[in-house]
Protein backbone atom coordinates (compact mmCIF):
# COMPACT_ATOMS: atom_id res chain seq x y z
CA UNK A 1 0.00 0.00 0.00
CA UNK A 2 1.46 3.38 -0.49
CA UNK A 3 1.87 5.98 1.97
CA UNK A 4 -1.33 8.70 1.55
CA UNK A 5 0.93 11.52 2.46
CA UNK A 6 0.19 15.54 2.44
CA UNK A 7 3.67 16.50 2.98
CA UNK A 8 7.22 14.70 1.96
CA UNK A 9 8.20 11.88 4.37
CA UNK A 10 12.02 11.61 5.03
CA UNK A 11 13.29 8.03 6.20
CA UNK A 12 16.67 8.24 7.17
CA UNK A 13 19.67 6.45 8.42
CA UNK A 14 22.82 6.89 10.34
CA UNK A 15 26.52 5.33 10.57
CA UNK A 16 28.60 6.53 13.37
CA UNK A 17 32.05 6.24 14.85
CA UNK A 18 30.39 4.96 18.32
CA UNK A 19 27.32 4.97 20.57
CA UNK A 20 27.80 8.25 22.58
CA UNK A 21 25.47 10.68 21.29
CA UNK A 22 27.47 13.83 23.08
CA UNK A 23 31.43 12.44 21.76
CA UNK A 24 30.94 10.67 18.90
CA UNK A 25 30.16 11.45 15.01
CA UNK A 26 28.17 10.65 12.04
CA UNK A 27 30.17 9.11 9.28
CA UNK A 28 27.04 7.91 7.01
CA UNK A 29 23.83 9.40 6.69
CA UNK A 30 21.01 7.97 3.96
CA UNK A 31 17.88 9.95 3.57
CA UNK A 32 15.18 8.47 1.24
CA UNK A 33 12.47 11.42 0.59
CA UNK A 34 8.96 10.09 -0.32
CA UNK A 35 6.64 12.72 -1.94
CA UNK A 36 2.79 13.20 -2.23
CA UNK A 37 2.33 10.80 -5.22
CA UNK A 38 5.15 8.36 -4.76
CA UNK A 39 8.07 10.13 -5.50
CA UNK A 40 11.48 9.08 -4.56
CA UNK A 41 14.56 10.83 -3.87
CA UNK A 42 17.78 9.45 -2.51
CA UNK A 43 21.10 11.05 -0.92
CA UNK A 44 23.48 9.45 0.90
CA UNK A 45 26.76 11.32 2.20
CA UNK A 46 29.83 9.65 3.88
CA UNK A 47 31.41 12.19 6.38
CA UNK A 48 34.62 12.62 7.88
CA UNK A 49 34.05 12.69 11.59
CA UNK A 50 35.39 15.95 12.97
CA UNK A 51 36.72 16.52 16.72
CA UNK A 52 36.11 20.50 16.36
CA UNK A 53 37.48 20.86 19.11
CA UNK A 54 40.87 19.59 18.40
CA UNK A 55 40.69 20.20 14.40
CA UNK A 56 41.16 16.38 13.43
CA UNK A 57 39.93 13.74 12.25
CA UNK A 58 37.86 11.75 14.72
CA UNK A 59 38.57 8.08 15.19
CA UNK A 60 35.64 5.68 14.87
CA UNK A 61 35.67 3.16 17.92
CA UNK A 62 37.08 -0.74 16.61
CA UNK A 63 33.92 -1.73 17.78
CA UNK A 64 31.75 0.24 15.57
CA UNK A 65 33.88 -0.48 12.54
CA UNK A 66 33.04 -4.07 13.59
CA UNK A 67 29.45 -3.09 12.86
CA UNK A 68 29.11 -0.92 10.10
CA UNK A 69 32.55 -1.80 8.11
CA UNK A 70 33.64 1.51 7.98
CA UNK A 71 37.31 2.30 8.81
CA UNK A 72 39.48 5.61 9.49
CA UNK A 73 40.85 5.23 6.28
CA UNK A 74 38.01 4.85 3.81
CA UNK A 75 36.47 8.70 5.02
CA UNK A 76 39.85 10.59 4.38
CA UNK A 77 38.89 12.84 1.40
CA UNK A 78 35.15 12.79 2.48
CA UNK A 79 33.46 16.40 3.81
CA UNK A 80 33.19 17.02 7.02
CA UNK A 81 29.61 17.31 8.80
CA UNK A 82 30.07 21.28 8.88
CA UNK A 83 30.88 21.36 4.72
CA UNK A 84 26.91 19.41 4.26
CA UNK A 85 25.25 20.64 7.30
CA UNK A 86 23.33 23.23 5.23
CA UNK A 87 22.63 20.66 2.23
CA UNK A 88 21.35 18.53 4.98
CA UNK A 89 19.21 20.66 6.22
CA UNK A 90 17.20 21.69 2.92
CA UNK A 91 16.10 17.95 3.01
CA UNK A 92 14.92 17.98 6.24
CA UNK A 93 13.18 21.37 6.40
CA UNK A 94 10.00 20.39 4.47
CA UNK A 95 9.48 16.97 6.07
CA UNK A 96 8.47 14.44 8.50
CA UNK A 97 10.77 11.51 9.47
CA UNK A 98 10.50 7.91 10.03
CA UNK A 99 13.16 5.33 10.78
CA UNK A 100 13.65 1.99 12.27
CA UNK A 101 14.36 2.47 15.89
CA UNK A 102 15.72 6.03 15.14
CA UNK A 103 13.90 8.05 17.87
CA UNK A 104 16.14 6.43 20.64
CA UNK A 105 19.72 6.68 18.48
CA UNK A 106 19.38 8.36 14.85
CA UNK A 107 17.72 11.17 15.82
CA UNK A 108 18.96 12.84 18.96
CA UNK A 109 22.71 11.73 17.22
CA UNK A 110 21.39 13.74 14.19
CA UNK A 111 20.05 16.45 15.95
CA UNK A 112 23.63 16.48 18.00
CA UNK A 113 25.96 16.72 14.66
CA UNK A 114 23.92 19.28 13.23
CA UNK A 115 23.83 21.97 16.21
CA UNK A 116 27.83 21.20 16.54
CA UNK A 117 28.71 21.46 13.02
CA UNK A 118 26.34 24.38 12.50
CA UNK A 119 28.12 26.51 15.51
CA UNK A 120 31.26 25.21 14.13
CA UNK A 121 30.78 26.58 11.06
CA UNK A 122 28.67 30.02 12.26
CA UNK A 123 25.84 28.43 9.76
CA UNK A 124 22.15 29.45 10.42
CA UNK A 125 20.21 26.18 10.42
CA UNK A 126 16.54 27.06 10.53
CA UNK A 127 15.40 23.48 11.28
CA UNK A 128 14.01 22.26 14.52
CA UNK A 129 13.90 18.68 14.71
CA UNK A 130 11.33 18.65 17.10
CA UNK A 131 9.14 20.00 15.54
CA UNK A 132 8.83 17.09 12.97
CA UNK A 133 6.47 14.03 13.48
CA UNK A 134 8.38 11.19 13.74
CA UNK A 135 6.95 7.69 12.29
CA UNK A 136 9.19 4.80 14.06
CA UNK A 137 8.89 1.39 11.93
CA UNK A 138 9.91 -0.61 14.87
CA UNK A 139 7.77 1.01 17.59
CA UNK A 140 4.87 -0.12 14.78
CA UNK A 141 6.25 -3.15 14.50
CA UNK A 142 6.26 -3.99 18.49
CA UNK A 143 2.86 -2.59 18.82
CA UNK A 144 1.38 -5.03 15.91
CA UNK A 145 3.17 -7.57 16.91
CA UNK A 146 3.62 -7.86 20.55
CA UNK A 147 6.78 -9.68 22.08
CA UNK A 148 5.08 -11.04 25.36
CA UNK A 149 4.44 -14.24 26.17
CA UNK A 150 1.34 -14.96 24.94
CA UNK A 151 2.13 -14.00 21.75
CA UNK A 152 4.78 -16.22 21.92
CA UNK A 153 2.67 -18.76 22.91
CA UNK A 154 0.36 -18.60 20.33
CA UNK A 155 3.18 -18.27 17.60
CA UNK A 156 4.81 -21.20 18.77
CA UNK A 157 1.97 -23.33 20.40
CA UNK A 158 -0.30 -24.10 17.25
CA UNK A 159 -1.81 -20.59 17.52
CA UNK A 160 -4.23 -20.61 20.28
CA UNK A 161 -3.74 -18.38 23.70
CA UNK A 162 -3.23 -20.36 27.14
CA UNK A 163 -5.87 -19.98 29.53
CA UNK A 164 -5.03 -18.10 33.15
CA UNK A 165 -2.74 -15.92 31.70
CA UNK A 166 -0.54 -13.45 33.94
CA UNK A 167 -1.07 -16.31 37.03
CA UNK A 168 2.34 -17.12 37.97
CA UNK A 169 1.53 -21.17 37.01
CA UNK A 170 0.32 -20.53 33.87
CA UNK A 171 2.56 -18.65 32.40
CA UNK A 172 5.81 -20.45 33.91
CA UNK A 173 3.97 -23.72 31.84
CA UNK A 174 3.85 -21.71 28.91
CA UNK A 175 7.14 -20.57 29.12
CA UNK A 176 8.09 -24.71 29.11
CA UNK A 177 5.72 -24.74 26.30
CA UNK A 178 7.13 -22.09 24.00
CA UNK A 179 11.05 -23.32 24.21
CA UNK A 180 9.55 -26.46 23.23
CA UNK A 181 7.97 -25.13 20.24
CA UNK A 182 10.94 -22.87 19.33
CA UNK A 183 13.33 -26.29 19.44
CA UNK A 184 10.37 -27.95 17.19
CA UNK A 185 10.48 -25.15 14.96
CA UNK A 186 14.56 -24.03 14.97
CA UNK A 187 15.84 -27.53 14.95
CA UNK A 188 18.79 -26.79 12.60
CA UNK A 189 19.64 -23.89 14.46
CA UNK A 190 19.21 -24.62 18.02
CA UNK A 191 20.75 -26.79 19.98
CA UNK A 192 18.92 -28.95 22.13
CA UNK A 193 21.44 -28.23 24.88
CA UNK A 194 21.16 -25.92 27.33
CA UNK A 195 24.89 -24.36 27.70
CA UNK A 196 24.13 -23.62 23.82
CA UNK A 197 20.88 -22.13 24.73
CA UNK A 198 21.86 -19.98 27.50
CA UNK A 199 24.47 -18.23 24.96
CA UNK A 200 21.98 -17.72 22.01
CA UNK A 201 21.94 -13.79 21.70
CA UNK A 202 25.21 -13.23 23.66
CA UNK A 203 25.69 -13.19 26.99
CA UNK A 204 24.79 -10.12 29.26
CA UNK A 205 27.47 -7.55 29.69
CA UNK A 206 26.10 -6.85 32.92
CA UNK A 207 27.76 -7.31 36.28
CA UNK A 208 24.81 -6.49 38.25
CA UNK A 209 20.96 -6.68 37.16
CA UNK A 210 21.04 -2.95 36.90
CA UNK A 211 23.76 -2.53 34.94
CA UNK A 212 25.14 -0.43 37.36
CA UNK A 213 28.17 -2.41 36.05
CA UNK A 214 29.37 -3.77 32.71
CA UNK A 215 32.19 -5.85 31.18
CA UNK A 216 34.51 -4.24 28.74
CA UNK A 217 35.66 -6.03 25.90
CA UNK A 218 38.87 -7.68 28.38
CA UNK A 219 36.28 -9.21 30.11
CA UNK A 220 37.04 -5.85 32.98
CA UNK A 221 34.09 -4.90 35.29
CA UNK A 222 33.27 -1.15 34.41
CA UNK A 223 31.25 1.81 35.42
CA UNK A 224 28.36 2.19 33.56
CA UNK A 225 26.88 5.85 35.18
CA UNK A 226 27.81 8.60 36.48
CA UNK A 227 30.98 10.62 36.69
CA UNK A 228 33.10 7.29 36.70
CA UNK A 229 31.17 5.96 33.90
CA UNK A 230 33.37 4.03 31.14
CA UNK A 231 36.33 3.62 34.24
CA UNK A 232 37.39 0.14 35.16
CA UNK A 233 36.15 -0.43 38.65
CA UNK A 234 39.67 -1.02 39.63
CA UNK A 235 40.75 2.05 38.30
CA UNK A 236 38.03 4.09 40.55
CA UNK A 237 39.30 1.66 43.27
CA UNK A 238 42.69 2.67 42.74
CA UNK A 239 42.04 6.55 42.96
CA UNK A 240 38.91 6.80 44.81
CA UNK A 241 38.30 3.84 47.18
CA UNK A 242 35.77 5.62 48.85
CA UNK A 243 33.27 5.63 46.34
CA UNK A 244 32.65 2.06 46.68
CA UNK A 245 31.85 2.81 49.94
CA UNK A 246 29.44 5.89 48.79
CA UNK A 247 27.77 2.73 46.47
CA UNK A 248 27.25 1.02 49.32
CA UNK A 249 25.00 3.93 51.22
CA UNK A 250 23.87 4.67 48.65
CA UNK A 251 20.02 4.29 46.85
CA UNK A 252 21.30 0.91 45.11
CA UNK A 253 19.96 -2.63 44.57
CA UNK A 254 21.20 -4.75 47.00
CA UNK A 255 22.29 -6.70 44.03
CA UNK A 256 24.60 -3.72 42.80
CA UNK A 257 25.81 -3.12 46.07
CA UNK A 258 27.07 -6.72 46.31
CA UNK A 259 28.85 -6.76 43.05
CA UNK A 260 30.89 -3.81 44.31
CA UNK A 261 31.43 -4.97 47.51
CA UNK A 262 32.74 -8.20 45.57
CA UNK A 263 35.21 -6.20 43.86
CA UNK A 264 36.01 -4.17 46.47
CA UNK A 265 37.13 -7.41 48.35
CA UNK A 266 39.35 -8.94 45.76
CA UNK A 267 41.03 -6.06 44.61
CA UNK A 268 41.50 -5.60 48.66
CA UNK A 269 42.70 -8.59 49.14
CA UNK A 270 45.07 -8.82 46.19
CA UNK A 271 49.01 -8.89 45.95
CA UNK A 272 50.68 -5.66 45.96
CA UNK A 273 51.90 -5.09 42.80
CA UNK A 274 56.06 -4.58 42.65
CA UNK A 275 57.54 -1.75 41.86
CA UNK A 276 58.34 -0.08 38.40
CA UNK A 277 61.28 0.49 37.62
CA UNK A 278 60.55 4.28 37.52
CA UNK A 279 58.98 3.91 40.69
CA UNK A 280 61.83 2.57 42.75
CA UNK A 281 63.86 5.07 40.74
CA UNK A 282 61.92 7.65 41.86
CA UNK A 283 62.43 6.01 45.87
CA UNK A 284 65.69 6.41 45.09
CA UNK A 285 66.24 9.82 44.54
CA UNK A 286 64.31 10.52 47.27
CA UNK A 287 66.25 8.81 49.42
CA UNK A 288 69.68 9.95 48.27
CA UNK A 289 68.48 13.85 48.63
CA UNK A 290 67.27 13.17 52.55
CA UNK A 291 63.12 13.12 51.78
CA UNK A 292 62.38 9.57 51.82
CA UNK A 293 60.13 10.93 54.20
Amino acid sequence: MELNLTRPLLFFDIESTGLSITSDCIIELSFVKVFPGGEQRIKTWKVLPWDYAANRQKPIDPRASEVNGVKDEDLVGCPRFSDIVEEVAQWLEDADLAGFNSGKFDLPMLAEEMERAAVYAGKKVNVNLHEKKMVDVQTIYHYMEPRNLKAAYRFYCGGRDFENAHTAEADTIATYEVLKGQLDRYGDELKNDIDFLSKVGGRSRNVDYAGRLIYNEQGEAVVNFGKHKDKTARKVYETEPSYFAWIQNGDFTLDTKAQFARLAARFRNEPPKPASEKQLEDLAARFNEGRLF
